[in-house]
């Protein structure tokens, strides 16, 4: 009995001691799956940042593309919405031509713009071309005398001073208001016209070439006086480099001027040009031709200011 139960007794731990290493075993076993399976788990995270991190910037032609956009999408939609204004505005009012009517009128006018047929009848073409010249000789005029009566002015406190009441009082004097005395001094409608687009474009320029001489600093003029410079070195070395950006506002605002008042000016002298072009086209009930001379004149303007400005950005005095 006393060796059975010993018998007993080692098999007890021999299962004991098997079930023990079987244990350690497995548990060996998994320590070593997850030692495998825990770098690959550590890697994937870092391999998932290192996809992500290096964000590929956009090529040089993506953002000209977009940038292209970002200039020309809000243009075209304000267009898009003035067509639609127009043709919901030409549905409810059935004598305004709608965009559709008025664009068939305008090709059919200017495939020949520049016909001629008679002095009261000729194309769209030279009606433009007779209204750009007379605004280049009233603006050119108007320049010639305008920017240096504002260099007079703004340079000398009693010029400046014995000024002011008279631009006061002319400059908010109606363009059309000079119409009748133009007439009565040159006994003709044409000089009369330029006469008006003189007397209208020359205000801005005097006021803000004056303007930006008065702005000059005082400190130029003192080296000025040290120096003991000529009057006409101090206008050409000093002054007329300070003044410019304010002399070209000056041009701008006149040559904006100018052509709004052409067309009044013509409506009224008659003869050729876009102006007394309209109001035939009024007589004739022609509405197509109306609303095509609108445009014509708006994006003569636009092109008149946008030269003017490229001409101020590029031009520096150095």
């Amino acid at each position: 009995p006393g060796s059975q139960g010993r018998q007993s007794r080692i098999c007890d731990a021999r299962q004991i001691i098997m079930s023990a290493i079987g244990i350690s075993k497995e548990s060996i076993k998994t320590i070593m799956q997850n030692e495998q399976t825990t770098p690959t788990t550590a890697k994937a995270p870092t391999q998932a940042i290192a996809r992500t991190a290096p964000s590929k910037r956009p090529s040089a032609r993506a953002l000209k593309l977009r940038s292209f956009l970002e200039w020309l999408l809000p243009p075209v939609f304000g267009v898009l919405a003035m067509i639609a204004v127009w043709t919901l505005i030409s549905y409810q009012s059935p004598n305004l031509p709608g965009p559709v009517s008025t664009w068939h009128a305008a090709v059919e006018l200017f495939s020949d713009p520049f016909y001629r047929n008679s002095p009261n009848d000729q194309g769209i073409g030279w009606n433009i071309l007779a209204s750009l010249e007379r605004v280049g000789l009233g603006f050119g005029l108007a320049a010639l005398v305008g920017i240096p009566l504002g260099f007079i002015i703004g340079r000398f406190q009693f010029m400046s001073r014995m000024a002011a009441p008279i631009i006061g009082i002319l400059r908010p004097v109606s363009p059309l208001a000079w119409l009748p005395i133009g007439l009565l001094v040159f006994k003709a409608a044409n000089p009369a016209a330029i006469w008006v687009i003189f007397i209208s474009a020359i205000w801005p320029m005097i006021i803000n070439t004056a303007v930006g001489v008065s702005k000059v600093p005082q400190d130029y003029m003192n080296v000025a006086k040290v120096l003991n410079l000529s009057e006409w070195k101090i206008v050409t070395k000093i002054l007329f480099p300070f003044v410019l950006p304010y002399m070209m506002t000056g041009v701008r605002l006149s040559i904006g001027v100018a052509w709004l008042v052409i067309v009044a000016a013509e409506m009224l002298t008659g003869g050729v040009g876009i102006g007394f072009w309209v109001w035939d086209e009024w007589n004739n009930l022609n509405v197509e031709h109306i609303i095509i001379a609108i445009f014509v004149v708006g994006i003569v303007g636009l092109l008149l200011e946008l030269a003017l400005t490229s001409l101020a950005r590029r031009f520096s005095y150095e």
